[in-house]
């Protein structure tokens, strides 16, 4: 017993000592023109940017995988005009096309096999391909950075609290929890919970404005607004991604008394009135039908079947189709997301997530996934499914070559949208449907104005609905204000926010789309490398010379 005590605090007396040594190698200073904080795909653009033109730059990602949702899941680019995407962001779909042109990148079915469809679909003689797999992403990612002089830092998160030190207006300083802090001339949040623009003490909103605050008609509430005629198209919002008629809301089937499934509000307000609600999240699964890579949906530990007493009622009800879209990426595998009343999205449970503690969203994330995970092996198992339902989706799961969890789940959840900036400009709904252009444009956006819902209630027959959805095409592309990206200079003189940016929940629903913040990351670089060169802020770049080197750089802003 003495020997083991003996060796036992050895090897404890080691660990501490080694602990303590890490410690202290961890706790360093490093100092750059340009400190990123994200290695979002907004964060990655901005980097290779900087580097390109000379520049040092650090890359700041709080977890251990780079390219946020393009490797985390989102195959499937939301795009909607594929001619205005230009820049690295081009050069990404570019290089994704010549990756699949390697046959050695082929590992589950044959390239002649795929066939690629929906809103993205490489066309014949198309430069750049739109649909991949997440890890076809990260290397990529790897591959256009391997050359460049970009200091990359994984695992480190920012103290919020006392983490952003600044000098006048000016951030200084940025320090992690770990202690390490991190220098720079120039910074760039390309997270896409904004935490470093809020720590800075930069103006920001979360949730929905009404509609009077800017003269919109898509923002705030939408219960009933099911079509109306925009300057861009039809927008149909109330029905889409809904209950089948006649689910009803409480515990107890038909007992008001019994009181309301857990997550479903009583009552709700007025059409267009504001609120703090964002667009759902949920995690886009990376599925595969190929019985040698495929993991089978498996029940999670706290699985609560109660969780789907409205899936059940809604097939009850009528509903008879799988809730899922299933997009067909490369080598049998799936970008698949949210479609119809009860699917991924998990509606109304990340209200608290954009200010919520780590430790808090950590929680909030897992919920999220246990949810999807019994979500999935109850449309695979349970009675209450229909049986064709079952059978469609037993066939799928989880992709062993994807990720680093032993489960085939990624880590990252989609954050459709959290803190927005407010600055001197807020893009709209009005810039949306181009009643209004902005002169000063750094990139283009071009999909619809879209929003998945943010709450369920009792309708006026007594029965659950979901609310929030927006569906809005608009006209055509349109471009994105400088100004949207910049903090008020009076309140930060040294930060761009190329994702949080400065705009409405409605038209952040149009903007928010990955090439788009590839795009913004890119603009938002060379934002920072003139303010570098010029000796100003960033709120005072001459907008006619930085027009003049985006376009010379490839970027379409107009």
């Amino acid at each position: 017993m003495k020997t083991n005590y003996t060796i036992a605090t050895i090897i404890l007396s080691i660990t501490i000592s080694l602990l303590a040594f890490n410690t202290t190698i961890e706790e360093k200073q490093a100092s750059a023109d340009l400190v990123i904080y994200g290695g979002t795909s907004a964060g990655i653009s901005a980097a290779i940017q900087t580097a390109r033109l000379g520049k040092s730059v650090i890359l700041i990602e709080p977890t251990n995988r780079l390219g946020g949702l393009t490797t985390g899941g989102l195959g499937q680019t939301d795009i909607g005009n594929k001619q205005v995407i230009g820049g690295i962001s081009r050069e990404f779909y570019q290089n994704i096309k010549k990756y699949y042109e390697v046959d050695a990148n082929w590992d589950w079915q044959k390239r002649s096999e795929y066939k690629d469809g929906g809103q993205t679909q490489t066309n014949k003689n198309e430069d750049a391909m739109w649909t991949f797999e997440p890890s076809a992403a990260l290397q990529v990612y790897t591959d256009m950075m391997k050359d460049l002089d970009i200091e990359i830092v994984y695992n480190q998160r920012l103290n919020r609290s006392t983490g952003v030190v600044k000098s006048d207006n000016a951030i200084t300083a940025i320090t992690m929890e770990s202690g390490n802090t991190y220098t720079g001339k120039i910074f760039i949040d390309a997270t896409y919970e904004g935490d470093l623009l809020a720590a800075a003490g930069v103006s920001y909103t979360v949730g929905r404005e009404s509609n009077a605050q800017y003269g919109e008609s898509l923002n705030g509430v939408q219960a009933n607004v099911t079509s109306q005629m925009l300057n861009g198209g039809l927008s149909s919002n109330a029905r889409h991604h809904n209950f089948v008629k006649g689910v009803d809301p409480y515990r107890v089937s038909g007992d008001v008394s019994s009181g309301l499934i857990p997550g479903i509000n009583p009552t709700i307000a007025k059409d267009g009135t504001g609120d703090k609600h964002i667009q759902a999240y949920c995690f886009r699964m990376c599925l595969t039908d190929h019985p040698e890579n495929r993991i089978p949906f498996e029940k999670p530990k706290d699985y609560d079947e109660s969780d789907y007493e409205l899936l059940f009622r809604n097939y009850e009800a009528g509903y008879n189709r799988v809730p899922w879209i299933n997009s067909q990426m490369p080598n049998r595998k799936t970008d698949s997301n949210n479609r119809d009343g009860f699917s991924t999205d998990f509606i109304g449970q990340n209200y608290d997530y954009p200010e919520a503690s780590y430790a808090e969203r950590e929680r909030i994330v897992q919920r999220h996934r246990i949810r999807q995970q019994g979500l999935m092996w109850t449309l695979a198992n349970h009675p209450r499914i229909p049986e064709k339902i079952r059978e469609e989706v037993s066939r799928w799961g989880t992709s062993k070559d994807e990720f680093e969890r032993a489960d085939g789940w990624q880590q990252q959840l989609y954050i459709r949208e959290a803190r927005r900036m407010i600055s001197d400009f807020v893009m709209t709904q009005k810039h949306c449907e181009s009643i209004e252009v902005v002169p000063d444009g750094i990139g283009m956006a071009a999909y619809g104005m879209d929003s998945h819902h943010t709450q369920r209630y009792v309708n006026s027959e007594g029965h659950v609905s979901n609310e929030g959805n927006v569906e809005a095409y608009v006209q055509g592309p349109y471009p994105i204000s400088y100004r949207s990206i910049v903090p008020k200079k009076e309140e930060c003189s040294n930060l761009l926010a190329p994702i949080c940016l400065s705009a409405t929940h409605i038209a952040f629903g149009s903007i928010r789309m990955e090439p788009v913040f590839m795009v913004l990351g890119q603009s938002a670089s060379v934002i920072a490398c003139m303010a570098i060169e010029k000796d100003k802020a960033v709120q005072d770049i001459p907008y006619a010379e930085l027009k003049t080197q985006l376009l010379e750089l490839g970027q379409i802003v107009e």
